[in-house]
């Protein structure tokens, strides 16, 4: 990990960061500038057969108790991920990540999937592609599962436009229920180099998703 803010990142930057395997945070909502991260040890949720669906959830998913839209309301998940939560009281997501990732969605490189409840917000996640690499950012929940139904909402997305590789960073038991494993920085490094390479099909404005969940729950 690295202890140097920059100050005015620029969006270019933040994209050749991602390509080195290293990512921004801020030390809290009102702080100035952006620390770089390039941890030792590296989460990944396979885009495989490893993937795992909890039996409950995918009882829950088959139900469709929410709508899932892709890139409908991209500030709006991500000030949802700002928000305060039960053991987090403070964020990480400043106004120079809000601009600067916003940016980098209408450049078409920074992707959400939302959660509708009617027509209200009730969860969803965001993050940013590079080649065949996705590298999820953040995610919500106001309403029970939303959170895990955009996760494997995007894992159905990913898979079927011929991605190869989904970092969301660090394991948290949130995560680990999916199949999401680790490794080291070098063979982290290693798998990066040839995602970003790769080409991947352009998300459709709605995709299918009926089709995308039932190659995951079959």
């Amino acid at each position: 990990m690295s202890n140097r803010t920059i100050l005015f990142p620029t969006p270019q930057m933040l994209l050749r960061a991602y390509a080195a395997g290293i990512f921004p945070m801020a030390e809290s909502a009102t702080s100035y500038g952006l620390r770089w991260f390039d941890p030792p040890i590296r989460a990944l949720i396979p885009l495989d057969s490893q993937f795992h669906v909890p039996r409950r959830l995918a009882r829950t998913l088959r139900q469709k108790p929410y709508r899932v839209s892709l890139n409908r309301a991209f500030q709006e998940v991500m000030r949802g991920c700002a928000e305060p939560r039960e053991g987090r009281e403070t964020t990480w997501i400043n106004s120079e990540i809000l601009r600067l990732y916003t940016i980098l969605h209408y450049r078409g490189h920074a992707h959400s999937i939302e959660i509708w409840d009617g027509e209200a917000l009730v969860g969803g996640l965001y993050g940013v592609s590079l080649g065949s690499a996705f590298f999820g950012e953040s995610m919500f929940s106001r309403k029970q599962d939303a959170s895990k139904i955009a996760l494997i909402h995007l894992v159905g997305l990913l898979r079927q436009h011929g991605y190869t590789l989904l970092d969301t960073q660090f394991l948290t038991p949130h995560l680990s229920r999916f199949g999401t494993f680790e490794v080291a920085r070098d063979a982290y490094h290693l798998l990066l180099k040839t995602a970003i390479n790769l080409p991947v099909e352009k998300f459709p404005i709605q995709p299918d998703w009926d089709r995308l969940l039932a190659g995951i729950l079959s």
